[in-house]
């Protein structure tokens, strides 16, 4: 058992999803994608400042979250919003941090020389 499989499944749940929207090229192409409002078929390399092969591996990170779905016409793959599993993530996310701003304590940001 490693030390992450030790907390509970929400938060397991809602760390792989951070982890997934952490990169600012994933986000980017969460928006294009969004932005497009239809699925895009062809290289969205090309609307991104990074090569094929890293625009790729974050495209796969997406797909592997459920965040995002590719499928194969002829040459090229059809990318779409997975909009349930993206509002999904959504709410787990909103429900966490809830939670937690619902404390009535408050920090002070004032700082003391």
């Amino acid at each position: 058992m490693n030390k992450s499989e030790r907390f509970e499944d929400n938060l397991q749940e809602l760390a792989r999803f951070a982890k997934v929207i952490s990169h600012p090229a994933r986000l980017a192409i969460l928006q294009y994608l969004a932005d497009t409002k239809t699925c895009i078929s062809g290289d969205i390399s090309d609307s991104l400042p990074l090569s094929r092969t890293t625009v790729s591996q974050h495209l796969k990170e997406l797909r592997d979250a459920g965040l995002i779905q590719g499928q194969i016409d002829g040459q090229k793959i059809n990318y779409c919003l997975c909009s349930g599993e993206i509002s999904r993530n959504l709410d787990v996310f909103n429900i966490f941090l809830k939670g937690i701003s619902e404390v009535s304590i408050s920090c002070k940001s004032e700082v003391q020389v």
